[in-house]
Order: structure tokens, then sequence, then C-alpha cells
């Protein structure tokens, strides 16, 4: 693995003395950057949050805040270009098994959806079934309908995404997410194609199942009335946290104050 050192050359761009606590937490993010390509942007500049297991959360901020790219960094879908995400102690970055980890341990609800348009329902939900533990066709199919009736879509399992509702489309989402039985969720503005009434019933169903299966969800969401119903609310801005409900907001050390 390529050594991930930051411009005054600490590895991870992590100064001498600095102790991370990233043991108390289920999720821990440690002095995370990013910058696109083209080096214009720097979309997260020095983040560092924890979320405990069970914990619900709502990251906030305005468009082009980093929230998005950060949820990406906590759900390994993308690197830090330094910084560490680190997941019951152990760093991320330097696992080599990161599909596995991801199909095994998180599950993520996408604002599109992102279902297959050729499958049903019920073959939607079993997809990530074939990346987590050994189940014959009989046992997923038995999961898909155990996880779609959990999120009241039983009477529709065997419909395909165009002959659903919105609404409809996001609870088969949910129940895809759920399929490994992960320990963490992950959703990125989960109603931000629902109308009102929807969107009420996606976040009763968050609710329901943070609580019954002691699930960390971490939500992004621009809207108010979503980051109410978490536990705790982390607000974004240029790149970094700037207000944190639930905890003292971690600081960024300045390397070169210890260095």
């Amino acid at each position: 693995m390529t050594d991930n050192r930051s411009r005054n050359g600490h590895r991870n761009g992590v100064a001498p003395g600095w102790h991370s606590p990233h043991n108390h937490y289920l999720l821990f993010a440690d002095r995370v950057y990013k910058t696109y390509p083209d080096g214009a942007v720097r979309a997260l500049n020095g983040v560092s949050l924890g979320v405990h297991a069970g914990e619900y959360v709502a990251i906030t901020g305005p468009s082009g805040c980093g929230k998005s790219t950060l949820l990406n960094m906590l759900g390994v879908l993308d690197r830090p270009d330094a910084g560490e995400i680190y997941f019951r102690g152990e760093a991320l970055t330097t696992r080599c098994d990161l599909d596995h980890f991801r199909a095994r341990q998180i599950g993520f609800v996408f604002q599109s959806f992102f279902l297959i348009p050729t499958l049903t329902a019920r073959e939607n939900v079993q997809v990530p079934m074939f990346e987590g533990p050994r189940r014959t066709a009989r046992q997923r199919a038995q999961k898909a309908d155990e996880l779609l009736a959990l999120v009241g879509m039983s009477q529709r399992a065997h419909h395909r995404p165009m002959k659903l509702s919105v609404g409809e489309r996001q609870r088969v989402a949910i129940a895809r997410a759920l399929a490994n039985d992960p320990v963490l969720l992950l959703a990125d503005e989960p109603t931000g194609n629902l109308d009102s009434e929807n969107a009420d019933k996606v976040l009763d169903l968050f609710t329901k199942l943070q609580k019954d299966r002691h699930l960390a969800l971490i939500v992004v969401t621009h809207s108010d009335e979503v980051a109410e119903r978490a536990d705790r609310v982390i607000k974004m801005r240029d790149g970094r946290v700037v207000a944190d409900s639930g905890a003292e907001i971690i600081p960024t050390p300045d390397p070169a104050a210890t260095s």
C-alpha cells in the first residue's frame, strides 16, 4: 500500500504526539482530507468525528460542504488523501478486502435507489447476499421475503422497479441495504426524491430499524425535518465540522505546532 503522507511528511497527515480516540467508537474518522483531482476544491479539510454503535447521526450543511464526500469516506467507497478511517479500532485504508468488508458490515441507501431495473424487488434485495455469508438460493429468497415484509413491501415482491412508486423503490432499497445484517447503515439524502408522506414513512422506518436492530445510522441531508429525527446533528461547512450537538468537536491538531 502506498505510504499515505501529507505535505508535512507525517504519515496519514498525523503529527507526532497526537493520540486518536478511535478505539472508543464503532466508526472514527481521524483528520481526514480529500481534494479532488483538479486541486481546486478541498472537499474535506481535516475532519475528525466518531460514531458509537447504535447511534443515529445526521450530517447537514449547504451544498458543496463535503458531507456526501465524508459519507463516501466513512463507507470506504473512496479513500482519503490523508488521515484514516477506523472501524472497531481497525484502520481501513490498509485493508485489501474492502468489497468483502463493506458487503458484510455496511448497508447503503442512496437518493436515487440504484435498483437493477430488470430484477424484481425480491431479486434486488438478494443482490448483496452474493458477497455476504454463504446462503443457498432458497435461503436468499427467504431472507429477501423477511426483509420485504419488514419494510411493508411483501405484496410488491415480484414487481420490477418501473412498476413501483418512488416511495416503494426506496423501501426496497432499504431492505436491500439490510441484506447482510450490517451494523452500520449509511444514507445519502434518502428522502430527497420523496414527497412528504413517503419521506415520513421512510424516516419512521429508519427510527424503528435503528432501535430494533441497534444499528449505527448516519444520514446526510439538507432537510431540517430529517435531521430532527436523529439523536445527534453534525453540521459541516467548507469541508470542516463546525457544530456537533452530541459531543465536543474533535480538534484537528496543527502539524506544524508539534513537529
